[in-house]
C-alpha cells in the first residue's frame, strides 16, 4: 500500500515537473518580448500573456518548488526561509519611463496556490519614503534581493533591495519592506532611522543620473546594506536627483535590535564590482 502511494506520488510530480517546463517555455518566449519587442503595445500585449500564463503555471500543486531559473529577465527571489517568493518584472512605455508587475507566491504546505499580486501604484504615491501600503498599492520595483529579519522581532519582516528604472533622466533604487498579517502583506515599515532631515522612513528611495551606476547591496558579515553616496557634481545642483551620482564614498543602513540604523562613511575593505550593482539595465539581461 505505501509503496503504491510513492508510485504514485513519484508520477504525480513528474507530471506536475513537465506541465511547469512548458509553462516556463511559454513564459520565456513573452518574457523576452516584454523586454525587446520595438513597439510599446506588443511589450504590454506580452506582459498581459505573461501573466496569465504564470498564474496557470503556479496553479500547479507544489509549484513552489519549481525554480523558473529560464526567465532571465524576470527576477525571482525566495526568501531565506522559504516562506514566500516574489516575482518581479518591468515594462518600459515609449517616453522612456516604466510600469512595473509582479506577485508574492506564499508557499503554501499543502500545494495549493496562495499569492498576493502586486498593483504598481507608484504615480499616486505623495510622500513614497512614509507610506505603508498593501500589495494592491504598491510602490513598484524589480527586486533582486530579500533579506531575512526574522529573529528578535516583534514582527517577523523581510528587507528588499529593488531596481526601479525612472525616466530618461534619472533611474532609483529602493530599500523597501514586507510583512504579512492577518492574511495579508504589507509593504513599508518605520524601520529606517536616518540623519536629522529624514530621521525614521518606512523605506529608503534614491534618484540618481540614468548614465550612472549605483552600489546597493548586503554585507551579512557586517549585517548591513551598503550603497553609493549620492551627491550632485556641483553643490549648486543639489535637489537635482537626475544630476547625482557616486562621489566614490559609501554609506550604509546596519541592523540593530530589528532597525536599520544609517551610518555615513563606511570603509568598505573589499571594493564593490560591476556585479554588486545588481540590475543597472535589466534590458541587458536578454
Amino acid at each position: 500500500m505505501l509503496l503504491g502511494f510513492k508510485v504514485h506520488a513519484q508520477h504525480s510530480a513528474s507530471s506536475s515537473n513537465l506541465k511547469l517546463k512548458a509553462y516556463q517555455d511559454t513564459l520565456k518566449d513573452l518574457s523576452f518580448k516584454m523586454i525587446n519587442d520595438s513597439l510599446e503595445p506588443q511589450r504590454y500585449n506580452a506582459s498581459y500573456k505573461f501573466i496569465r500564463t504564470l498564474v496557470s503555471a503556479l496553479k500547479t500543486p507544489y509549484s513552489f518548488n519549481f525554480a523558473f531559473d529560464s526567465l532571465k529577465t524576470i527576477s525571482i527571489q525566495p526568501s531565506s526561509d522559504k516562506r514566500f517568493r516574489i516575482f518581479s518584472w518591468h515594462v518600459m512605455n515609449a517616453d522612456g519611463s516604466y510600469r512595473y508587475y509582479g506577485t508574492v507566491q506564499m508557499n503554501n504546505p499543502d500545494g495549493k496556490l496562495q499569492m498576493f499580486p502586486l498593483v504598481d501604484y507608484t504615480s499616486e504615491f505623495k510622500k513614497p519614503a512614509d507610506s505603508v501600503t498593501t500589495n494592491d498599492k504598491w510602490y513598484g520595483a524589480q527586486y533582486y534581493r530579500i533579506i531575512s529579519v526574522i529573529n528578535n522581532v516583534k514582527t517577523p519582516y523581510y528587507i528588499l533591495l529593488g531596481w526601479k528604472g525612472n525616466n530618461v533622466k534619472s533611474t532609483k533604487k529602493v530599500i523597501d519592506v514586507i510583512h504579512f498579517k492577518d492574511n495579508k502583506a504589507y509593504f513599508g515599515m518605520p524601520v529606517f532611522d536616518g540623519d536629522k532631515d529624514n530621521p525614521t522612513q518606512k523605506r529608503a528611495i534614491f534618484e540618481y543620473d540614468r548614465k550612472a551606476s549605483m552600489v546597493l547591496n548586503y554585507d551579512p558579515k557586517t549585517t548591513t546594506i551598503i550603497f553609493d553616496h549620492l551627491a550632485p557634481p556641483d553643490d549648486k545642483l543639489k535637489g537635482r536627483f537626475e544630476l547625482y551620482g557616486p562621489d566614490f564614498s559609501y554609506d550604509g543602513y546596519r541592523l540593530a535590535n530589528g532597525r536599520w540604523k544609517l551610518v555615513e562613511d563606511i570603509e568598505v575593505k573589499n571594493q564593490p564590482t560591476d556585479q554588486d550593482e545588481n540590475f543597472n539595465d535589466p534590458k541587458k539581461m536578454k
